[in-house]
């Protein structure tokens, strides 16, 4: 397997480039609570991803390299301003697009979820008692409801599984597949409603390294046939390897500059 070196920003952070930014998120703190005691995870983080780049963010457990992603991808909301002053005091901001998610509703990001990104998660989260190509219908028909591009949806979906090889597996649950299988019935579902971004939560930490190997040749090849962003979050550097770039997290810090 060929993988490309990553490259490293280097020197301070300068400003995002907003006509070459897919995402561009500012000072983004997130603390949970177990019941009355505080857990901080992010403490400010600054980031950019530029438009059709893939960006590995790399970290070990814990340390909120998933809490970002989800952050990013709408499925939660960032802390707003403390009750300090200065630069914790800083209204969180994240920009997707163009689109301003963190002062979305909950329709508005609804929408966004269904149009701008589609999710890979390591667990796959396919449904049992569908078929292959019923789970990735699914996501298509939520998508477009009883709309005129609804009817494309099924098309769509049988071509997106024989292109990640699957074509022969559409009738089959889930139970019936491999791991590797699973994980390209969930990277075509995430890929239904075409989205822009891709967000991949350790897409191959459930696999064994050949066949995670893969799995990311796969997105990889697909990356490179559509120019689609990608942020790919994982614990293992030989994954990150295959990114455009690499930021690392640490103890909810970027420990390298994450600017495009």
């Amino acid at each position: 397997m060929t993988t490309a070196s990553p490259t490293h920003a280097a020197g301070p952070a300068p400003e995002p480039d907003a006509a070459r930014a897919a995402i561009v998120c500012t000072g983004i703190r997130k603390t949970y609570h177990l019941g009355r005691v505080p857990v901080p995870v992010l403490h400010g983080i600054d980031l950019s991803v530029g438009r059709g780049e893939v960006l590995a963010i790399l970290g070990s457990s814990g340390s909120g390299k998933s809490t970002l992603l989800h952050l990013l991808g709408g499925l939660d909301r960032p802390d707003g301003p403390s009750a300090g002053g200065g630069r914790e005091n800083a209204r969180a901001s994240i920009d997707v697009l163009g689109t301003r998610i963190t002062e979305a509703g909950t329709a508005e990001l609804d929408r966004f979820r269904a149009r701008t990104v589609g999710f890979v998660f390591q667990f796959y989260h396919l449904l049992p008692e569908l078929s292959v190509l019923q789970n990735v219908l699914v996501a298509g028909m939520i998508r477009h409801g009883a709309g005129i591009g609804r009817a494309g949806v099924p098309e769509r979906a049988r071509g997106l599984l024989e292109a990640f090889g699957l074509g022969h597996r559409l009738r089959h649950r889930p139970v019936e597949l491999s791991g590797g299988e699973r994980q390209r019935v969930a990277i075509a579902r995430a890929l239904i409603n075409d989205p822009p971004i891709l967000l991949a939560d350790e897409p191959t930490g459930n696999l064994d390294r050949k066949t995670g190997e893969t799995i990311l040749d796969a997105l990889m090849e697909h990356r490179a046939s559509t120019g689609r962003t990608m942020v790919i979050v994982t614990h293992d550097r030989l994954v990150a390897q295959r990114a455009d770039r690499v930021v690392e997290i640490v103890d909810g810090r970027l420990a390298t500059p994450g600017t495009v």
